[in-house]
């Protein structure tokens, strides 16, 4: 199969729960000898490489704001498509699959995917009128595409409700790199066991203010909190972070951190916290858990769905009960131990990469095979003349 991936800033991922999804989705199906493409933007990737792990990146240019960055990047990129010859064009969130009509309409024989990774419009860094498209965008991600897809049990049964749609639920998977190591720990000027982690793009509906007004109500001065992340065109809420953790020398924003440094800071943190307001299936907290960290998410049904009950909650938007459930995690570390192990083996089960990239592969199949039966009939039925 060729397999046109449109939505995600490029690979390989280094912030953003899609970034994840596809450059994990679309190395493995490199890898089981599928010819994969990535629309790609230069702003996220710094780099010029055209391939990456067997995946080709297809490099287009975007109006780089806010509001513009990702539908720019998907309508050139749409457009592309009419000029190629792919099987599946995939596309990733309900902003880019607004044009996913493109190829719908215009490539008849190009089966058209699109995945629901989340309800974008309630997320505070948009304006009204972006929440306006992307609000549209969720009735274009159900009734564009030949198949949609949705990471949750949640956003699926919305999709049902809403717009009468049968999406496939098929979850977002995690894969960590696991270390044993330490040794990136005092460029942080941090120590195993000596802080709480989170890790997300600092943009407002992620509730990372919530966590810092929470952290400084305890009184450990060994303790600290480590923020990973950076910027998503959102520097006045990132100006606003650091101005809330202003005089609180235990607070460190650690900015964008992947690969083995991002290992050491999970694998080494006493403990987790996800106070986002929204999400569709929060890959930061499946990682948490697969790294057996004991871990506090807000209690947003999407946050439970996904921890499968292995998991501390605390009332959303609600800093003194975070504060409160936090000292509670911290002074009993072997209770919390004991439930960080079963989370482990839970996530390991039920987010497997390999067991999700055959169920899409699946679903690409049985698409493909509506389009086999209609070239076998035009071939057997000549037209009438």
């Amino acid at each position: 199969m060729k397999i046109a991936f449109i939505g995600q800033k490029g690979l390989p991922a280094k912030q953003g729960g899609v970034e994840k999804h596809v450059h994990e989705l679309a190395v493995r199906l490199a890898n089981n000898g599928h010819d994969v493409f990535a629309y790609s933007r230069k702003s996220y990737t710094n780099t010029d490489n055209t391939t990456f792990q067997g995946v080709t990146l297809k490099y287009l240019p975007s109006i780089a704001t806010k509001n513009f960055d990702a539908i720019s990047h998907s309508l050139l990129a749409a457009l592309d498509v009419l000029r190629q010859d792919y099987d599946i064009v995939h596309f990733h969130g309900v902003g880019p699959s607004l044009v996913s009509f493109i190829p719908r309409l215009l490539k008849r024989r190009t089966k058209v995917v699109a995945t629901f990774h989340c309800r974008d419009q309630f997320h505070q860094k948009w304006g009204m009128i972006a929440r306006a498209f992307l609000s549209f965008g969720e009735y274009a991600i159900n009734k564009f595409p030949h198949k949609t897809i949705a990471v949750s049990k949640i956003l699926r049964q919305y999709c049902s409700e809403k717009y009468g749609s049968e999406a496939a639920y098929v979850p977002n998977g995690c894969a960590i790199t696991d270390t044993d190591k330490a040794s990136m720990l005092p460029l942080f000027n941090i120590k195993k066991g000596k802080y709480i982690l989170a890790v997300s793009r600092l943009v407002k509906h992620k509730g990372l203010h919530y966590l810092i007004d929470a952290f400084k109500e305890l009184n450990d001065p060994e303790l600290k909190l480590v923020i990973v992340g950076d910027t998503s065109y959102t520097d006045e809420y990132v100006s606003l972070l650091k101005e809330r953790a202003q005089g609180d020398n235990r607070i460190v924003f650690a900015g964008l951190q992947t690969g083995e440094a991002l290992a050491q800071l999970f694998k080494n943190a006493r403990l987790y916290v996800h106070p986002s307001e929204a999400e569709g299936l929060p890959i930061t907290v499946l990682e948490a858990l697969k790294y057996g960290i004991p871990s506090i998410v807000s209690n947003i049904p999407e946050n439970i769905e996904a921890s499968g009950g292995y998991i501390y909650v605390f009332k959303n938007k609600e800093p003194l009960d975070l504060a409160k459930k936090m000292k509670l995690v911290l002074d009993h570390p072997n209770e919390v131990s004991e439930l960080a192990k079963a989370g482990q083996k839970y996530v390991s089960i039920t987010y497997d990469w390999d067991r999700i990239t055959e169920t899409i592969e699946s679903i690409y199949e049985d698409l493909l095979e509506d389009v086999r039966e209609d070239v076998a009939y035009e071939r057997e039925v000549p037209l009438v003349r």
